[in-house]
């Protein structure tokens, strides 16, 4: 478990400042699945030969509020030669359930019936990135709130994720008691967060360890939910060279 201090953050800001990886060219794509199609945008990184990847899922609005947050982590993973996936998981009834449901405990009851669906859905496009001609075969999952839920019950039911990171989300509660298998895992979660609390990242990292998976807790003093969705923050450019060095260590590694 990490916590950090203003002093590491101001450090990690200039280390980030001074490499700020260029925005990697975007490219729409999707793939077939089960109930529909997965809206993709690619990232595609300039380094040669076969490469990682890793898939990005958003919170509860999508990506398209702050689609600038999300290219951050995507521009700084193809920068250290990970390719990244943005990954719209909703179904077009996901996204007429949210527009109309206008309670937090309607959404969260919604939820709870749709992650196994999510899951899959995720799980269909990772076997399409990894049949690509440029994948390595390795792949990881990142994942935001929502997607962070998801993400983790995708890594839980598909032992080909090589990875895990979540941000301010944990492992759903119905799934939680049968997960037997988790990859490798770094939560970061802000310890002022009152739409996900602290402890539900802690449990995500206590079971992660309790099956035996190396797992890390990076707590941010202070901070709320989506702290790193702040453009002039240090602890965003924390949580992205956090998130970044994570991926590289573990999905290019040799």
């Amino acid at each position: 478990m990490h916590t950090l201090s203003r002093r590491s953050l101001l450090g990690g800001l200039a280390c980030v400042a001074a490499s700020r990886p260029l925005a990697a060219a975007k490219e729409k794509l999707s793939v077939e699945v089960g109930d529909g199609r997965v809206a993709l945008s690619r990232y595609a990184s300039a380094h040669a030969g076969k490469r990682p990847a890793v898939l990005l899922l958003h919170g509860s609005r999508g990506f398209d509020l702050r689609l600038p947050a999300y290219e951050r982590y995507a521009n700084a993973l193809t920068a250290d030669g990970i390719d990244a996936y943005l990954v719209r998981y909703y179904t077009p009834a996901d996204e007429h359930a949210f527009e109309t449901l206008h309670t937090r405990e309607s959404r969260e009851a919604y939820e709870t019936g749709r992650f196994e669906a999510w899951a899959g859905r995720v799980s269909s496009v990772l076997t399409a990135v990894l049949a690509g001609a440029d994948s390595s075969g390795r792949i990881g999952l990142l994942g935001f709130s929502l997607g962070g839920y998801v993400a983790a019950a995708a890594a839980a039911r598909d032992a080909r994720v090589s990875a895990l990171a979540v941000l301010y989300g944990g492992m759903p509660e119905k799934i939680a008691p049968d997960v037997k298998h988790l990859p490798p895992l770094i939560e970061l979660h802000g310890e002022a967060d009152r739409n996900v609390p602290l402890a539900s990242g802690e449990a995500l990292v206590k079971l992660g360890k309790a099956i035996g998976a190396p797992a890390e807790l990076v707590k941010y003093p202070g901070k709320g939910h989506g702290f790193d969705f702040a453009d002039n923050d240090p602890m965003t450019a924390d949580a992205i060279s956090r998130v970044s060095g994570f991926f590289q260590s573990r999905l290019t590694a040799a």
